[in-house]
């Protein structure tokens, strides 16, 4: 091949290597095929790419290669470098130009050194050194500065001991070699940079994310927690789901892109929340608003005891000096002498102390609230009591009662639907976002972890057909999430087995995927998810054969 067909071949190669490092997304593994393709066109044996650390100030080893020694470091090779960086100052705040790569960095310029050995001006001491611990002879080399756009100086390529391509006898590196070379250094240059711009953009994108999910933790460290473990849990869900190889959901795969878009939904999942009033996400008792309104109950039985007292000492004293029709507890007998009059007396104490104790039993939320013990609110209601204004009322106000009589949990239906509107607004502040092609299913994952595979869920009431497989695995990471998170204010987390018989429950009614319950089942998902995130405590021995709707494979 004459010299005019090699150099159209090697301009050829130049442009293929520009369009494979404007493909590469991982940073080492472009970084590796700049090093790759620029001793490939030059023919040289060895190469070193550094990158310029502007606040060391110094040049960091990244990729190291030395084909004839065998050498690869750096990369994607595993192996680390451990030599030092290039000082490109020195202690007095000089310029180091005593190295070549040091000069080419500080300097901008290229230096190409047919022999080392023979050259004038620059340090080779160290490059010596390695030569005769490894019987190598460093001759010819090609030192490039990678400038960026801004024409900062961002890394330096150095080759050496160019091969000539017919008898593989070590030659000088030509001036084409140096051109083609300056011509890849800057298309590396402008490829490692987007790299990083892109990079730096999702990492302000995730720290903007991390930013909403602080100003809710602020809000509720118990949402906060939340929004930090449904993401993780949501990926070793995908994860599984990825590595299964039978089952119907055997043919679904997920690429570094479907990663990182349900990594991005996972993290959005709830940021609705930080419009849910505070009082609302943190309820821990019933009559909790700013404050717990037991407080005002327990003063309301004061008064009463205070009147039954004051009862009793007129019953037993002086009738006439009140009015007893008038008081709260004027079922007190008269007349009954007063041994009667003291024990009914102290009837009524008890029975006010029993009431409020129950009051109290009644503020917490539980599973489910009996009919009888919200009835015995309702007449406890029903009590008369005299404010601060003088006047007469029942002793528990409608809402006190609405909230004293709630079935299950702590919240109002009322408050329920406060608490389900954050989806909506959820699904209204991501939709709003210009998402690029790469997260444009966000919204649709994020958005759909509160609806049902039966149609009954919110706020779109989907069903499973309609809905992607990562809103559904997402769905399942909220609810276990929930049955386990050892830090709400309304309850304890839950075992690895009663969470486990209440997910089970959730797939034979229809609520979730009954696929990626039993994926999640028989890949132990719920096990790695508990030795990272459970106390001990819930870590419970689990018998799959007792958990409802798991069907294991054959």
């Amino acid at each position: 091949m004459d010299s005019a067909d090699n150099l159209l071949h090697r301009l050829k190669e130049l442009n293929e290597i520009g369009i494979a490092l404007s493909k590469q997304r991982n940073i080492n593994s472009l970084l590796e095929t700049i090093m790759v393709a620029a001793k490939r066109i030059t023919n040289a044996d060895a190469g070193t790419l550094y990158l310029h650390e502007p606040e060391q100030r110094v040049l960091r080893f990244e990729i190291l290669r030395t084909d004839s020694l065998n050498i690869a470091m750096g990369g994607t090779s595993g192996v680390p470098i451990k030599y030092y960086p290039v000082q490109l100052y020195d202690a007095a705040g000089n310029p180091n130009h005593a190295m070549v790569v040091s000069h080419a960095a500080l300097s901008g310029e290229t230096v190409n050194i047919p022999d080392a050995y023979a050259a004038e001006g620059y340090d080779f001491s160290g490059t010596k050194n390695f030569d005769a611990k490894n019987g190598y002879r460093s001759t010819s080399f090609l030192t490039v500065p990678m400038r960026d756009h801004e024409d900062q100086v961002i890394g330096v390529l150095q080759l050496i001991n160019a091969q000539d391509r017919e008898s593989g006898a070590i030659v000088p590196f030509s001036k084409d070699d140096q051109q083609l070379l300056e011509s890849l250094a800057s298309q590396a240059a402008i490829a490692l940079t987007n790299r990083r711009l892109i990079k730096q953009l999702e990492e302000l994108f995730e720290s903007l994310i991390n930013l909403i999910n602080t100003a809710i933790d602020d809000k509720s460290p118990y949402t906060g927690g939340h929004c930090a473990r449904v993401p993780v849990l949501t990926m070793m869900i995908a994860e599984a789901v990825n590595r299964t190889e039978r089952g119907p959901l055997k043919d679904f795969v997920m690429t570094d892109k479907d990663r990182y878009e349900l990594k991005i939904a996972g993290m959005l999942h709830d940021c609705g929340k930080i419009t849910t009033p505070v009082h609302v996400v943190d309820k821990s008792t019933k009559l909790q608003t700013i404050f717990d309104r037991i407080y005002l109950l327990d003063t309301r039985f004061e008064v009463l005891k205070r009147d039954a007292e004051i009862a009793m000492l007129r019953k037993g004293g002086s009738e006439a000096a009140g009015h007893p029709s008038a008081s709260p507890l004027r079922g007190l007998r008269k007349g009954n002498g007063e041994a009667a009059i003291r024990a009914e007396y102290e009837a009524r104490i008890q029975q006010l102390d029993d009431d409020r104790e129950f009051l109290r039993h009644c503020n917490f939320g539980g599973e489910a609230m009996p009919e009888e013990a919200q009835q015995r609110v309702r007449q406890i209601a029903a009590y008369q009591w005299r404010d601060v204004s003088g006047g007469l009322g029942n002793f528990l106000s409608d809402d006190e009662v609405e909230n004293l009589t709630i079935h299950a949990g702590t919240l109002t239906a009322a408050e329920r639907e406060i608490i389900n509107h954050h989806i909506v607004v959820t699904i209204k502040m991501l939709e709003s976002l210009p998402w690029p092609r790469h997260l444009k299913n966000v919204p649709e994952y994020a958005g759909g972890h509160h609806e049902r595979m039966d149609g009954k869920g919110y706020p779109k009431g989907l069903t499973r057909e309609q809905m992607s497989v990562q809103a559904r695995v997402m769905g399942i990471a909220d609810i276990f999430e929930a049955l386990t998170a050892k830090d709400r204010p309304y309850k304890h987390g839950k075992t690895l087995t009663e969470s486990l018989t209440i997910l089970g429950k959730f797939k034979l009614n229809g609520h979730i995927d009954p696929d990626l319950f039993d994926i999640f089942m028989r890949e132990k998902v719920y096990l790695t998810y508990a030795q990272q995130f459970l106390h001990p405590a819930q870590i419970d021995e689990v018998d799959v054969s007792n958990i409802p709707g798991y069907q294991p494979l054959d």
